[in-house]
């Protein structure tokens, strides 16, 4: 190899390696946002996104590997004629799909996804490993395994710059603009460091640096330290979106803490990663524990939970990932079997366990397999201040795994018979985990100790649930029903109640959200007085069919529904609402804003907007361009009722500010009844065109004026929740 001129410039290929992964990372969110209003605001849109980046980043690394034949020279004219190619397709923009069939979403999502930023994701993301090797051909460079340490910094910036900076900020067009400008300038750096080692670049293929034989062991290791981490960043952003809303600030929690990982995995000193690798054992049992002793919950100690579960773990399995780490004449092979790994790990949890599984059954599994990959280190030496003898060891072993079991199962039977947690429930809690911190003395009674753990701790029970068909899982989400000993039938979708049916003689009765004293109850059942008589009703969300009881005489029913797994609990037997009081109601299949577009005009005199997504109204129903589409729909003297009950955002002055823009007229009734007989308080806000409606509807309750809008309007091109999270509700 020629000598290299100069200095190694550590400082230029460090930040051409930030500044590329600062873009890959802001993008990821970017165009999840651009998709959201063509898919309903599923939380697995997000997954389905990361399938497609973790496939292009895997195809990245195959051309990185594949171009290391190359000199030095031809690597970076190549790489350079590929960036320009594939800016070409800026500035970004939603490719022109048709839209999904139904049952279908799971393989259009990543379809439109792979078509809207392929190109320059795939360019973008063979920068990690070229850089380094371009880094390390200086004689002076040293150890290049530290830059990627930052090339996961910058991923990290990137994430945290969409939801703080650019989603509140800026609208998706200048977004798609500046994104642009900085992959200019980043090739403007890429460009310079392929100049700067212009000298080592002759007409032969580099030299290697050392020969490391690497077995298939290894090989193997190196596929699955990332594996895991990757498929518990996303079973980790399954929960906290489907319980509180699918927006890109909860997106990037997971996604941010997996990156920063990595930071500290491969980072050059290792205090930090000591540390990390110490904890890990004790971390999956107790944060797995919890977690999986709290799902179903929906609370901070759930989230918390898991969410340090994933970082611990991932950085304890990067930190070892790194330590096997080869020469640098295997370096892009190394980043190859990386990014293969990772893409394991997101087919499993967002390809194939939606598919396979009827409940999250990925997350205790990935927590086996954490238990099974992280260092034991010194936790091994626990034993030795019991005895010495192995005999002895075995039989403490297996004792201590008969008693953790029995004594957290009935932990569990004890807390599922009462109505929250007391003290003495922790307490009991923490003595169980830390004797299971004894069984990690072996490695096979350390995983025989986490999956004894999480059976006892809610796995079994929701086994047996699954065993005996009580859930449905689809790409929008888990339902499971649920029998009262009255002949109450409950559905869930997460940990959100979806609807309820009575037993009995009150099956026609409406429930839950829906009673006869909420908003939407009051209008539908004065719609005669309302809007006259043959009213034509449309309801956006058909959860169990409630809102059907209160057609009447002479009115046409159409119900909206995305999943067809909801319409089967309607249909099969499990709800009658439809079957006893609308079985002749119609029923649109699909994204309902997408449905109502193709309507005609003044197809409703009233038109329910009910789309919960767990926890959360869709961001994308509640737009501009979406209140446009409703206002289409309805009829002259229609009515608008909007569901905005929720626990974590203040709905209210978003479509205060949408009434305002609109010129609507709107006014709130919060609905507090008494909890009994299952119905639930709710907010329900009621909107017209004219005033007249809303005389008619504020005769029944004491309906008032929404609040003072506030901030900007929402729409498809700018929306953030930043300002009307309420965070109290978070903890």
């Amino acid at each position: 190899m020629a000598e290299v001129a100069g200095p190694p410039r550590r400082w230029l290929f460090t930040l051409a390696i930030f500044a590329g992964s600062f873009l890959l990372f802001l993008v990821q969110p970017m165009v999840a946002r651009m998709a959201l209003p063509q898919l309903g605001g599923a939380p697995n849109v997000w997954n389905s996104a990361m399938l497609v980046y973790q496939a292009l980043l895997l195809a990245g690394y195959g051309y990185a590997h594949a171009i290391g034949r190359f000199s030095l020279r031809r690597q970076g004219l190549i790489h350079l004629g590929v960036l320009l190619l594939a800016g070409l397709t800026l500035p970004l923009a939603l490719a022109p799909v048709s839209e999904p069939q139904s049952g279908w979403e799971v393989l259009w999502v990543p379809w439109l996804f792979l078509l809207t930023v392929g190109p320059a994701f795939f360019a973008v993301s063979a920068q990690a490993p070229l850089i380094q090797r371009w880094f390390a051909a200086h004689p002076q460079a040293g150890n290049p395994y530290p830059l990627y340490a930052a090339s996961n910094l910058g991923s990290f910036a990137g994430l945290l710059a969409y939801p703080l900076l650019a989603e509140p900020l800026l609208s998706l067009g200048a977004q798609s603009w500046g994104w642009t400008l900085g992959y200019i300038a980043m090739l403007g750096l890429i460009a310079w460091a392929v100049f700067s080692r212009r000298d080592a670049t002759g007409d032969a293929a580099p030299e290697p640096a050392d020969s490391d034989q690497v077995g298939w062991k290894r090989r193997v290791m190196w596929l699955l330290l990332p594996a895991v981490p990757s498929g518990l960043m996303l079973s980790t952003t399954t929960f906290l979106t489907t319980d509180i809303m699918a927006i890109p600030l909860l997106w990037v929690i997971p996604l941010g803490l997996y990156l920063l990982s990595y930071t500290i995995g491969f980072a050059e000193q290792r205090g930090t990663a000591q540390i990390f690798l110490f904890l890990a054992p004790l971390v999956v049992l107790v944060d797995g524990g919890i977690a999986i002793f709290a799902a179903g919950r929906a609370d901070l100690l759930a989230a918390v939970a898991s969410v340090m579960l994933l970082f611990v773990v991932a950085t304890a399995l990067h930190a070892r990932l790194y330590d096997l780490r080869p020469g640098t004449d295997r370096l892009s092979q190394f980043y190859l079997y990386m990014a293969a790994g990772g893409a394991l790990g997101g087919v499993f949890t967002g390809l194939l366990a939606p598919v396979l599984f009827d409940w999250t059954w990925e997350h205790p599994l990935l927590i086996l397999a954490a238990a099974a990959l992280v260092p034991l280190g010194s936790w091994r030496g626990l034993m030795r201040l019991i005895s010495k003898d192995r005999q002895t060891t075995r039989v403490v072993l297996i004792v201590g795994l008969f008693v953790v079991f029995n004594a957290a199962l009935l932990l569990y039977a004890r807390v599922q018979a009462e109505t929250e947690l007391v003290w003495i429930d922790w307490l009991a809690l923490l003595v169980i985990l830390c004797l299971a911190m004894v069984l990690a003395a072996r490695r096979l009674s350390f995983v025989l100790a986490c999956a004894a753990l999480l059976m006892a701790l809610g796995g079994l029970s929701n086994l047996l649930a699954s065993i005996g068909g009580e859930r449905e899982r689809s790409y929008f989400g888990t339902y499971s029903i649920t029998q009262r000993d009255d002949g109450d039938r409950i559905l869930m979708h997460g940990t959100t109640i979806h609807g309820i049916q009575r037993g009995g003689a009150d099956t026609r009765e409406p429930t839950a959200y829906y009673g006869s004293t909420s908003g939407v109850g009051l209008a539908l059942a004065n719609a005669q007085a309302i809007v006259g008589p043959d009213a034509r009703i449309g309801a956006v969300g058909l959860g169990v069919g409630t809102l059907a009881c209160y057609r009447q005489p002479g009115q046409e029913w159409t119900f909206f529904e995305i999943d067809p797994t909801v319409v089967q609990f309607s249909r099969n037997g499990d709800f009658t609402f439809l079957d006893q009081c609308t079985p002749d109601a119609k029923l649109q299949m699909g994204d309902a804003r997408l449905r109502l577009a193709d309507l005609p005009p003044a197809s409703f005199d009233v038109l329910v907007i009910d789309a919960f997504s767990s926890d959360a109204i869709p961001l994308h129903l509640l737009t501009v361009e979406a209140m446009a589409i409703y206002e289409r729909t309805l009829a002259p003297g229609g009515l608008l009722l909007l569901h905005t009950s929720n626990r974590y955002v203040r709905l209210e002055p978003v479509v205060a500010r949408l009434a305002e823009v609109r010129g609507l007229d709107a006014m709130v009734w919060q609905d507090e009844p008494v909890r009994r007989n299952d119905v639930y308080s709710s907010t329900w806000i009621a909107l017209a065109p004219t005033r007249a409606p809303l005389d008619a509807l504020s005769t029944t309750a004491d309906w008032r004026l929404l609040v003072e809008p506030e901030g900007p309007v929402w729409t498809d091109d700018y929306a953030s929740v930043l300002p009307y999270l309420v965070w109290e509700n978070f903890l």
